[in-house]
């Protein structure tokens, strides 16, 4: 099975180690998106099926409808690739999120606060996402694996302790 696997990009971070350094906060901004072109553009000739995205896709304080049309016009790029987001502590699924209040390509598949299951021939994806600023529970505890014969993956964000 092939797939990209990616996390913490943060769009739209304001880069504050970088205030004062001249062009620096914006030349990275600018090295996000082209990073981001670069992956759909290995998954476009790579033939690439799945790309998993592990929270922090961009800053929730501080993203732009703008930015989030760009990504999306890449996602729209690769539509036989199907692209699951789990939402982190940076970017979680709030009422106001561009994951709630944005017309994503239909490949495109958001978790939230519940575990989900999406199921296909080669695997099962379970997943989940944030939905404030600090996850208190992530009830991994409470995934039941169906199909031990099958490939099965998670996908969140989180560190392990």
């Amino acid at each position: 099975m092939k797939f990209i696997h990616m996390a913490d990009m943060h769009f739209d971070a304001p880069f504050v180690t970088l205030a004062g350094k001249g062009n620096l906060a914006t030349e990275r901004r600018l090295e996000q998106r082209n990073v981001m072109k670069q992956i759909v553009e290995y998954i476009k000739q790579n033939n690439i099926p799945y790309l998993f995205i592990a929270g922090d896709l961009y800053e929730q304080e501080y993203i732009k409808k703008a930015t989030i049309e760009y990504i999306n016009n890449l996602f729209k790029e690769i539509p036989n690739t199907k692209i699951f987001i789990t939402p982190g502590n940076h970017d979680p699924i709030l009422k106001k999120s561009y994951y709630n209040n944005f017309n994503w390509n239909k490949n495109v598949y958001i978790f939230n606060s519940e575990i989900q299951k999406y199921e296909f021939e080669e695997c099962d994806i379970y997943g989940f996402g944030f939905t404030d600023f600090y996850c208190n529970n992530s009830k991994i505890e409470e995934i039941k694996i169906e199909n031990k014969n099958k490939l099965n993956i998670l996908i969140m964000h989180g560190d392990l302790n």
